[in-house]
C-alpha cells in the first residue's frame, strides 16, 4: 500500500522541491507563461492556483502568507493587484498545461504553462 505519494516529489528533497516551486511560480506571474517539463507543471499548477485564490482576498494576512511563499515584493503587489482581480468571477482553473513534445537533449516531455485570459470588463 502506497502511503503519502500526493506529493509530487520531482526527484528532489524538500527544499529544492519548495524552492523549484517557487521560482517557477515567480516566472509564471511574471511573465503569465513558463515552458518547463510536464511534471513540474503539473506539480505547479495547485501551487499556483491557490496562491490565485489567496490574493482574490486582499488582506494583510493574506499578503503576509503569499509573500511568505513567493518572497518577492513586486510579483506579490503583481499577483494582488492584476492577477487575482482578472480572476475574480472565476472559480478555479487559472491555469492550463499544454503539451508541447519532447525536449530534442533527453526526450523529456515539455510544457506550456499559462494564466488563462480573462477579460476584464467595465460595466
Amino acid at each position: 500500500m502506497r502511503h503519502n505519494d500526493k506529493v509530487k516529489r520531482l526527484s528532489r528533497t524538500y527544499s529544492h522541491r519548495k524552492a523549484l516551486l517557487k521560482n517557477l511560480a515567480i516566472a509564471l506571474f511574471k511573465y503569465e507563461s513558463v515552458r518547463t517539463t510536464v511534471e513540474k507543471a503539473k506539480a505547479l499548477r495547485p501551487f499556483a492556483e491557490k496562491l490565485i485564490t489567496k490574493a482574490k482576498n486582499d488582506t494583510v494576512a493574506s499578503r503576509r502568507l503569499v509573500f511568505s511563499k513567493l518572497r518577492d515584493k513586486k510579483i506579490v503587489k503583481k499577483l494582488f493587484e492584476d492577477i487575482a482581480q482578472r480572476y475574480k468571477n472565476r472559480n478555479g482553473g487559472y491555469t492550463r498545461i499544454y503539451r508541447i513534445g519532447t525536449r530534442p537533449g533527453d526526450s523529456s516531455e515539455m510544457a506550456i504553462i499559462e494564466l488563462v485570459e480573462e477579460l476584464l470588463v467595465e460595466k
